[in-house]
């Protein structure tokens, strides 16, 4: 990033900051993608909150923006399991932020498993959740009655210029990949698993480069939508998969059990918009199939008479050119500092809540401010 560059975003962040900073500052722990940019994001959460810990994604680190966080804040290791167990999570939350109020800034849903016992067991106390993900949306959703407030940015308007860059840049990586090899995309049918956001970008991007898309979608409301908007749609998964050379996973759940890889049409390559923990059942794959890494971020899958492709290890395929989807990031991520505020409040219900409109409205103001070069 260029100096003039970075001094933009900086001011953007103190301008963010200084509108959403809480009269009492909360303590907090941030789940996040360590992309190169996002140092300036940690540094406005830690701006608006006393930051405690930093979780980065397993998946979606660079090294150097690491070694910048690291020197200011400190950094964790994350996995599921250590959320997934409530006595670790405790001893985690414990050992970061003993007695204090904590707000937990997720990305995909890691507190949701141990929520329960980290607002009834805490020494302090636990403000709430915000999510940044439709994935952990759910998984926050799923559980019914909350013990505290979560603030969901996931389904925010603010969102929608990310989920389409994010889907163009799930294409171009998935292309790069292909053509890393001698291949192409056209003349290669692909199925989309998931006609949300991200899938409806995907499908429409890879129609607009000439490839015949078919959709999947367990939900009916969204596979008449995909018909309106002139795709194909399948009505049998498993026949889809048979004859699909692209499969790409983008419900933000579990696509493919360990049985679905057997249907796949000898050949045919699998990508996915997110980790491969959340979307694919790998160890779920029946016994006999051997791997073997042919190209980079490229491996085959084959036993006897059949094969299949799997790029970038089954995570998201797009982190394998920085996944960047621009300064469009900034205004959800504006959102989550936003969330930060009104959990500090301490007046939300233990429901599930968006940002309101008018706060977004804030948001997009001081973003054009900054980022609309006309």
């Amino acid at each position: 990033m260029e100096t003039r560059e970075r001094a933009r975003l900086n001011a953007y962040w103190r301008n963010v900051a200084q509108e959403f900073t809480p009269s009492a500052l909360p303590s907090s722990l941030l789940v996040t993608h360590l992309l190169p940019e996002r140092p300036a994001f940690v540094r406005a959460v830690g701006a608006v909150s006393r930051l405690r810990g930093v979780l980065p994604k397993p998946k979606s680190v660079s090294p150097s923006a690491r070694r910048e966080i690291e020197a200011a804040f400190p950094v964790d290791d994350l996995s599921r399991a250590r959320f997934a167990d409530p006595d670790a999570a405790l001893a985690y939350l414990e050992a970061r932020a003993a007695g204090e109020p904590v707000v937990l800034l997720d990305v995909g849903g890691y507190f949701a498993p141990s929520l329960d016992a980290l607002c009834e067991r805490f020494s302090g106390s636990v403000l709430g959740v915000v999510e940044d993900t439709e994935n952990g949306h759910r998984r926050y959703a799923e559980r019914g009655k909350l013990p505290c407030p979560v603030v969901s940015v996931a389904r925010s308007p603010l969102k929608e210029p990310e989920d389409f860059l994010v889907g163009q840049s799930v294409v171009f990586s998935t292309e790069a990949v292909l053509r890393g090899r001698g291949d192409i995309l056209h003349g290669r049918p692909a199925l989309v698993l998931g006609f949300g956001k991200l899938g409806s970008s995907i499908a429409r991007l890879l129609h607009a480069k000439g490839v015949h898309v078919t959709v999947y979608d367990i939900d009916p409301v969204r596979r008449t939508q995909a018909l309106s908007q002139g795709f194909s749609v399948a009505r049998y998964r498993d026949a889809a998969l048979r004859s699909a050379g692209l499969v790409l996973c983008a419900t933000g759940a579990l696509s493919l059990r360990g049985e679905d890889f057997t249907e796949l049409k000898n050949g045919a390559f699998v990508a996915t918009v997110t980790s491969s923990e959340d979307e694919l059942e790998l160890s779920g794959l029946p016994d006999g199939y051997r791997k073997t890494a042919i190209a980079e971020h490229n491996t085959r899958y084959e036993t006897t008479g059949h094969y299949f492709y799997l790029l970038n290890g089954g995570e998201a395929v797009n982190f394998l050119h920085g996944a960047s989807v621009g300064p469009f990031i900034f205004l959800v991520q504006a959102e989550i500092i936003a969330g930060v505020h009104a959990l500090a409040r301490g007046d939300l219900d233990a429901t599930m809540h968006g940002i309101p409109a008018a706060v977004r409205s804030r948001i997009a103001a001081v973003w054009l401010d900054y980022y609309n070069e006309r």
